[in-house]
């Protein structure tokens, strides 16, 4: 497979009062192939939707390289970032707060092709038609507002601003937590047929892991700013290694309530770190179970182990998991 996209020790600081920083992003490597769907879970404030927006162009990394299609994007010219901005697309959490509720539905949708001088007039408008249908919408409801439309059918409008420029790529910055259960699972089969039709590569960030195991490829999990465990979504699922993975996959419910009684929480004590200034050794120490002296002072780096693709950030990889 040919690599979409390529991270190279991302670091994404934002400043803040008395010569402080909050570490979002802190050194991630990361490779998405084309055609594939990345998951990226973890707790809230540990960094994924700022890897996200770092990736998208939103926020400029602090060091390192953002790499889409082999090329650096901070030494894109002009003309290529114009291009990289149409290939790069995004689909984000709240589906009205990102809707302009001045706008109508048609505008909303082709506002992309305004911009980029896309097509004649009229090839705009069947444009339109053409992907309001695409996406499940109604092509007669185009000259309605967002706030005449439900949840599901508004994130349904952003999906379609985003492909209606034909995008390679699209970052689904948790796309479904804003909406009701039984519309969630619309909207994933949604995407996943969409990605089969067009050819798109997702990276799909969100907190319901039984989402992520059901539309990923491969899945990575974020704490703190870094990847602590990366591998193929059945592999993580079936072997976790990392005592925070074990711990956000215990958290996942059981549907046999006998198996649900039964199993041992291995939910964290204590609260995520804050993100300012340098930890040394481990982030994950304070709140793992397994923790030993050397997790003070030395910072495991992502390593092979488990099975092919399957690499963990811990010192104590191979500790039973029990």
């Amino acid at each position: 497979m040919t690599a979409q996209l390529e991270l190279r020790d991302v670091r994404t600081h934002f400043p803040i009062s008395r010569g402080r920083i909050v570490k979002a992003v802190d050194g991630v490597d990361l490779t998405i192939e084309k055609g594939e769907t990345f998951g990226l879970v973890g707790e809230s404030g540990c960094g994924k939707s700022t890897l996200g927006r770092t990736v998208k162009g939103i926020y400029a990394p602090t060091s390192g390289e953002v790499r889409f299609d082999g090329k650096d994007t901070a030494k894109f010219t002009t003309a290529e970032r114009r291009n990289f901005a149409l290939k790069m697309q995004m689909i984000f959490q709240d589906p009205y707060a990102s809707l302009n509720p001045r706008m109508t539905v048609r505008e909303i949708i082709g506002e992309g092709l305004d911009i980029h001088h896309l097509g004649s007039r009229a090839e705009r408008v069947e444009k339109i038609r053409e992907i309001m249908a695409l996406v499940g919408l109604n092509p007669e409801y185009q000259n309605r507002f967002p706030h005449e439309f439900s949840g599901g059918q508004r994130q349904r409008i952003a999906i379609a601003r985003a492909l209606v420029v034909d995008p390679e790529m699209v970052i689904c910055d948790e796309p479904i937590s804003a909406l009701d259960v039984s519309i969630q699972g619309q909207i994933v089969n949604l995407l996943k047929s969409l990605q089969q039709r067009i050819g798109l590569t997702y990276l799909f960030v969100a907190h319901n892991l039984s989402m992520v195991k059901y539309i990923s490829d491969r899945v990575g999990v974020m704490y703190l700013g870094r990847l602590v465990e990366v591998a193929s979504r059945d592999e993580l699922f079936s072997n976790p290694l990392h005592p925070y993975t074990q711990a956000l996959l215990s958290s996942v419910p059981i549907p046999d309530p006998r198996l649900e009684a039964a199993r041992v929480e291995k939910t964290p004590e204590g609260e995520l770190p804050s993100p300012i200034g340098t930890i040394e050794g481990c982030a994950f120490r304070s709140r793992c179970p397994f923790a030993r002296e050397a997790c003070r002072t030395m910072l495991a780096e992502l390593t092979p182990s488990g099975g092919a693709g399957h690499r963990t950030m811990c010192t104590l990889v191979g500790t039973p998991s029990s």
